[in-house]
């Protein structure tokens, strides 16, 4: 159902079928292009200045707070790894013999989750992409894990390496996208064993942003680290002090963490890189129907998962993750972009500064394709997770039909919205000369400010130009054959595509990434039936 593809849809597409390391050389020329700073890089390292929203009182996020510790405390956890039991019960959970269940006292919760950073950097093969995660900071990652792809030529239809390939070249394209999320796309003509390998190279090539890898069984984590670490051309004790990978972890609600989330968690903990805690609690499916029932589930979720990083590792870098949204009661369906949606979002917000922990959300809808639905649904989500404090926002970019499809179109729309967000937030300058004073003063009463000087120097920059909105009259625009926003994305992200130019990259590293896929590919990749 829905966002479970962060993990569970792009589990599922793991089934699919389908078809010596040299020395790197130091420095070079692509090295040297690769640090300089993107064009056009306005959008990079995004700062929201805005007051937080609250959808909670102090005394009710307190309820909240220790009705969460209370589920934990009384109810507990399922535990599905022994390894991971095993951590707990070292770490002081009670963890019941011959059972997944495992109960934590409120005061160890709270002792793990203290130490978790409350802000890091997450670092880039090209350093002018690392992102700033936690505080003020704002990053927006493209759409992930979706099983299908569509655009208006060739419908919805499986995912595939052609498609995955042009949507992570969308992500390079725009700087708004500060990192690519999982797949775009699930390429099922890729065999699940390898799909990995190419998948994870293909990132480092045609991209220079943060990734992520799947906690799909501890192999895959192993792998995606290493890939990493290879695109960086660095050190692995380097990698282990920045950070240069993520994870997300779904908790399977209600109150379970699975096998390969909990192994994730211990390989990418253990070596300092990023996970996403992430419960996915629907209200009235997998959680309470009621939105604040729903959140307390999420909490408690979260803080398991947040304090077993640090069961892992100390100071472990570590996202709050949220997800609560609620279901439509006549079919069951998930829903999106609702009401109640941005009630959670804010709360979400307002937990994780609780606790000192960067916040991740998403920007969600739930249309089946690009119309007023994709779009009014989309605005609420990142009305919701601005006014929430979001840092770290996953699907920022493509995501439509609730998560199952990744749409071509809906990708150039939401560029367009993220960057009207990215502008609103732009503080306003109100400096003496943005003040005005000489101009008015000279046009005077009842004149035009067109030829003033203050007009010419700023004409070309002064106002946000969209990339889609369409500002002819009626009668140019009947002319031009009546072209809608559908219309418009279309030609856009065809446009962007042709004019894609891949980052460079040290010739080395590239060998040496083509060697570790080679050799892994030709040790069989990973089982496919963790």
């Amino acid at each position: 159902m829905g966002n479970v593809v962060d993990f569970d849809l792009h589990a599922a597409n793991q089934a699919g079928e389908g078809p010596v390391e040299r020395r790197r050389r130091p420095g070079g020329r692509a090295a040297e292009r690769q640090r300089a700073a993107p064009k056009g890089s306005r959008y990079l390292n995004l700062v929201n200045p805005l007051a937080r929203s609250a959808a909670l009182s102090e005394d009710a996020l307190e309820a909240v707070h220790q009705a969460s510790l209370t589920i934990l405390e009384e109810i507990g956890m399922d535990i599905i790894l022994p390894e991971a039991r095993e951590r707990m019960k070292a770490a002081g959970a009670d963890v019941s013999p011959g059972t997944d269940r495992v109960r934590f006292d409120r005061g160890l919760i709270m002792e793990m989750v203290a130490s978790a950073p409350s802000s890091f950097t997450m670092h880039a093969r090209n350093p002018a992409r690392n992102v700033d995660i936690g505080g003020n900071n704002l990053v927006f990652a493209q759409v992930a894990s979706a099983p299908f792809v569509a655009d208006r030529e060739g419908g919805r239809r499986a995912g595939n390496q052609e498609d995955f390939r042009k949507l992570v070249k969308l992500a390079q394209s725009y700087d708004i996208i500060h990192t690519t999320g999982g797949y775009p796309v699930e390429p099922v003509d890729l065999h699940a064993s390898v799909r990995h390998l190419d998948c994870l190279s293909d990132m480092v090539k045609l991209t220079d942003k943060v990734f992520h890898v799947y906690s799909l069984g501890k192999q895959r984590n192993i792998d995606g680290i290493e890939i990493a670490r290879i695109g960086r051309g660095i050190s692995m004790e380097q990698m282990e002090r920045e950070p240069s990978l993520f994870t997300i972890i779904n908790t399977s609600s209600p109150l379970r963490l699975d096998g390969p989330m909990l192994q994730g968690i211990i390989e990418m903990s253990s070596r300092n890189q990023v996970v996403v805690v992430t419960p996915f609690t629907l209200a009235g499916a997998m959680a309470p129907v009621t939105i604040a029932g729903a959140v307390v589930q999420q909490n408690a979720e979260a803080l398991c998962g947040i304090a077993f990083t640090q069961m892992v590792r100390k100071g472990a870098p570590v996202i709050y993750g949220g997800f609560t949204s609620n279901v439509d009661m006549k079919t069951g369906a998930p829903a999106f972009g609702t009401p109640e949606y941005m009630k959670a979002v804010i709360a979400g917000g307002q937990l994780a500064r609780r606790y000192n922990i960067p916040y991740r959300t998403s920007n969600t809808n739930a249309s089946n394709t690009l119309d007023a639905q994709a779009a009014y649904e989309s605005a609420f989500s990142l009305w919701a997770l601005t006014q929430a404090g979001g840092n770290f926002v996953m699907h920022a970019a493509g995501w439509s039909e609730g998560g199952l499809t990744a749409s071509f179109e809906k990708f150039i729309l939401d560029v367009d919205m993220l960057q009207m967000v990215a502008e609103f937030l732009t503080p306003l300058d109100a400096s003496a000369d943005a003040l005005g004073l000489d101009a008015v003063r000279d046009v005077g009463p009842g004149g035009h400010f067109f030829g003033t000087p203050h007009t010419l120097a700023r004409y070309d920059t002064a106002f946000y130009s969209p990339i889609l909105s369409d500002w002819r009259n009626f009668e140019t625009w009947s002319e031009a054959g009546r072209p809608t926003t559908y219309d418009h994305a279309n030609r856009v992200f065809k446009e962007k595509l042709n004019a894609y130019e891949r980052p460079p990259i040290d010739p080395a590293i590239e060998d040496e990434l083509d060697a570790f896929v080679a050799r892994r590919k030709q040790e069989g990749g990973v089982p496919t039936d963790f």
